[in-house]
């Protein structure tokens, strides 16, 4: 019993859904056209049920390009319609399309020359009638068996309300390096923002040795720098090689005396590298294919001398994974 009744709830309000997708017409693209061309914001407004899905629809429009905030319409009377500019786009969102809080906002939104889209369920209401734009999301029932809670008319105001959204996000080129700067704390921002300039080591921090140094005396940078790895350079300052502790535990159990090799003897060489501007995620994506743990940096393609080195640990730690 209960599954099915969860299983008719989903299946009506998925139904809602596709007949709302049929009647999508003109007037959307007239909504979309409005926005774009708005020098203003949008302002999502409703009451209750209504007032919590245009809180997200808000929140999904300014994530995603398109400056957009909620009124409530109730403060909206006491003194919050200031927040009203000449310009901005109000979506307005009331099933019955009579809800009396939005009703008495409207003559202040048409005095203040802003526009008027309403997303209601009924196109005969005064909202649709006061609107320059009238999205109809009317469902043929509630998933409610009582047919009173708010259930099947709150999805199909929220897909429209999300198709607004991704719809303004297409015709503004919006791309995922635009919404991580909106969402720089979460983990897609710090995949797109950061770079590997951002967590390197730099300066006497990075493990460097000649060609010609003594294994004996390789073996103290690694330990004193503390990144498992040291770079082998020539006479130039080119990196030439790497030498791993990992390559230095595997020349022991061979039973090789390191002790008195030079760097150069040991090193693996074609080190892999990467460029100080790359993301922090590409650095991420070439340690996990070559099963290693650090990168030498480079300023560009072109440059010879490491400039850096970035370890597994840094990236993680920034927590990028």
């Amino acid at each position: 019993m209960i599954l099915e009744e969860a299983r008719r709830v989903i299946r009506t309000e998925a139904e809602a859904l596709l007949a709302m997708m049929e009647r999508i017409d003109s007037s959307f693209e007239k909504a979309v056209d409005m926005i774009l061309a708005s020098k203003g914001r949008v302002v999502v407004s409703g009451m209750g049920k209504s007032g919590l899905i245009g809180q997200k629809i808000a929140s999904t429009m300014a994530s995603t390009g398109t400056p957009a905030f909620f009124l409530h319409p109730a403060e909206g009377i006491h003194g919050d319609l200031g927040m009203i500019m000449t310009g901005d786009v109000v979506i307005a969102i009331s099933n019955s399309g009579e809800t009396e809080e939005l009703l008495r906002i409207l003559p202040v939104i048409k005095r203040l020359g802003a526009h008027l889209v309403a997303m209601s369920g009924n196109g005969a209401s005064a909202l649709a009638r006061c609107s320059d734009v009238f999205l109809d999301v009317s469902v043929k029932e509630e998933a409610c068996p009582l047919g009173l809670a708010p259930t099947a008319s709150t999805t199909a105001a929220l897909a429209m309300g999300d198709a607004l959204a991704v719809a303004l996000l297409v015709q503004r080129g919006f791309r995922a390096e635009d919404f991580a700067i909106f969402h720089p704390g979460g983990s897609l921002g710090k995949k797109l923002l950061l770079r590997v300039e951002d967590l390197m080591h730099s300066g006497a921090a990075v493990p460097l040795v000649s060609e010609d140094t003594l294994m004996r005396d390789a073996l103290f940078v690694i330990t004193a720098k503390g990144l498992g790895v040291i770079g082998v350079t020539g006479a130039d300052g080119s990196l030439r090689g790497v030498i791993t502790d990992g390559d230095l535990r595997r020349a022991l159990e061979k039973g090789y005396d390191i002790l008195s090799q030079s760097a150069a003897g040991l090193m693996r060489i074609n080190p892999k590298r990467i460029k100080r501007n790359e993301l922090a995620a590409a650095a991420l994506q070439i340690m996990e294919h070559h099963s290693i743990t650090s990168l030498f940096v480079f300023e560009d393609e072109d440059s010879c001398s490491p400039c850096g080195i970035i370890h597994l640990h840094d990236i993680l730690r920034a927590g990028i994974a």
